[in-house]
């Protein structure tokens, strides 16, 4: 009789086991299910991650830092003048650029031994760029750029390092997926909106 009983309490601890062990898997299936509904939609329309490459954004960002962009903004406000943007390179949409907002959309963008000269409906006069924040801003190019409706001039920080609208004109609204949101890496640069420099705004 007691090696009956103890052979059913063998038994049952055996059952529990995969009992166990299914509870676990169906809950490892189900949290991947929930995880998955919820990452996709937010990696696909809302933020997703980019590695930065070259050096046309030093010293605001070094290549190979880690970067999240805010893809949702835009679909309510316009961008805004001194937003980091990455985009759709005009030239090759297969490629992501990633510059600075300098000019927006009917503005007359003017360059001049490295200033910058805004002209627009607010300001006809014109006024000069603050680019303080910028290292190295001497570069050879000195030409006027008209942009047109939902087009902006795209600049990187490294002036004389960078390939942007100066070589290949403006960047049309349609084309940008967003602005950068965090710096993830290095550890010791996390930040959030980096080079949002308040000059600009």
């Amino acid at each position: 009789m007691e090696k009956e009983t103890s052979e059913d309490v063998i038994v049952n601890k055996d059952l529990e086991k995969k009992l166990l062990w299914k509870q676990s898997f169906w809950e490892l299936v189900k949290f991947a299910i929930i995880a998955i509904i919820i990452v996709i939609p937010i990696r696909v329309f809302i933020a997703q991650p980019f590695i930065v490459s070259g050096s046309s954004m030093i010293p605001t960002f070094q290549d190979r830092q880690y970067l999240i962009i805010d893809e949702i903004s835009y679909r309510f406000s316009d961008p805004k003048r001194g937003d980091v943007i990455v985009f759709h390179y005009p030239n090759d949409p297969s490629k992501f650029f990633i510059k600075r907002i300098i000019g927006l959309p009917n503005e007359k963008i003017e360059l001049t031994k490295g200033e910058v000269t805004i002209i627009n409906n607010d300001r006809p006069e014109g006024f000069k760029l603050d680019q303080s924040f910028i290292e190295n801003h001497s570069y050879e190019t000195d030409a006027p750029y008209q942009l047109k409706d939902k087009e902006y001039f795209v600049m990187g920080d490294n002036r004389s390092g960078s390939y942007d609208s100066r070589a290949w004109g403006a960047v049309p609204q349609k084309l940008i997926t967003g602005r950068v949101l965090l710096r993830l890496l290095p550890l010791n640069k996390i930040s959030t909106f980096p080079g949002n420099y308040k000059q600009l705004n």
